[in-house]
């Protein structure tokens, strides 16, 4: 399975700091937002970027491992919140509108009957659910590629649209513990390191999250042998969620299109971390909307080199921190684009 994702031409951020450098202002007095707009000018390829309207596609799918009591909410909590964003009632719907993006909800493994047609849900569910990790594996191989498969269509269909912004959403009682385990897994740490408390379960049900990651770790290893080194869509059949698979395969329909894509929380940047293995150019077209309090968040973002837009102490999921960093990216491409030089603007230049 190959995706043809462009590297991101250094040249042309090179030429953005060019431009960043004669605006008016003193020399990198706007920080990060500089950064993220002379990454987009590279993405873009030119000095003069812009950004429009937005879109996130929700991936939602059922973990088998909630069985095991690692989530504060019942497993049926899933398909309730797929009708629930499709009536525009949750945090991402109202995120969305204040930040002129579009939400696509994507049914990848909703345990439960069909959803009714709906003009903003795709419906392509690979099965009703994952396996419990902690004693199978999460999917077959064949449905791990699936699930990958899923998220890209879904992703191809937002930017059909008329999105120039994409990010990935989730949707998934249980879904932080296989977050954990492919965190762990990928990144070769500890479960406790990259564990947290999800849906904000008791310590009791902590302790028992983090005994599941550690379990769920060692079936893979004795399956897989080393799982740093092992086929990544391998490990994540093993240990990864529907919705986490689709999710990476929702930003790498965005890179290959060549467009900025947002990850939000910890497991939809597991899903970031699979494209970025899946597809090394990947790592160029993505920002990171910003920073959860899961502690296994933070390794994350570490290991894909990138800074946090936003830290709100989120941890919701649903895209809504990714969304919410869309009108700080417009913001970035509009101060490169549309700041006038000193020379333009017959400004005196510091010294």
């Amino acid at each position: 399975m190959e995706f043809l994702v462009k590297p991101v031409e250094k040249v042309w951020e090179e030429r953005a700091w060019q431009r960043l450098d004669c605006l008016t202002k003193p020399p990198r007095s706007l920080g990060k937002l500089e950064e993220l707009a002379a990454r987009i000018a590279a993405i873009q390829k030119t000095d003069r970027p812009r950004l429009a309207k937005g879109a996130v596609v929700v991936s939602a799918a059922d973990h088998g491992v909630a069985a095991e009591g690692v989530s504060a909410y019942p497993a049926e909590v899933t398909p309730q919140m797929v009708l629930n964003f499709l009536a525009g009632g949750a945090a991402i719907n109202q995120i969305a509108k204040s930040a002129d993006a579009e939400v696509f909800v994507l049914d990848v493994g909703v345990n439960g009957p069909a959803f009714p047609e709906h003009p903003r849900l795709i419906a392509n569910r690979v099965r009703p659910g994952t396996g419990n990790i902690a004693r199978e594996p999460a999917m077959t191989l064949d449905e791990a590629e699936a699930a990958l498969m899923a998220g890209f269509e879904a992703g191809k269909q937002a930017l059909a649209k008329g999105a120039t912004l994409l990010a990935a959403g989730d949707m998934g009682i249980g879904n932080t513990t296989a977050a954990a385990a492919l965190t762990a897994a990928f990144l070769g740490l500890p479960a406790e390191a990259v564990t947290g408390r999800g849906t904000g379960v008791d310590d009791a049900a902590y302790r028992r999250k983090v005994a599941v990651v550690e379990r769920a770790l060692a079936r893979a290893r004795a399956r897989l042998g080393d799982l740093e080194r092992a086929r990544p869509l391998a490990v994540a059949a093993e240990l990864g969620g529907l919705e986490i698979v689709a999710a990476a395969g929702v930003l790498l329909a965005g890179a290959e299109a060549g467009v900025p894509v947002v990850t939000d929380g910890f497991p939809v940047t597991a899903g970031a971390l699979l494209a970025a293995r899946l597809e090394p150019a990947f790592a160029g077209y993505l920002f990171a909307g910003h920073r959860s309090v899961e502690p296994g968040h933070r390794r994350q973002l570490e290991a894909l080199g990138l800074f946090p837009i936003l830290d709100l102490d989120l941890r919701l999921g649903e895209g809504t921190g990714a969304v919410l960093a869309f009108p700080v990216l417009r913001a970035a491409a509009a101060v490169l684009s549309g700041m006038a030089t000193f020379e333009e603007a017959g400004v005196s230049g510091g010294g």
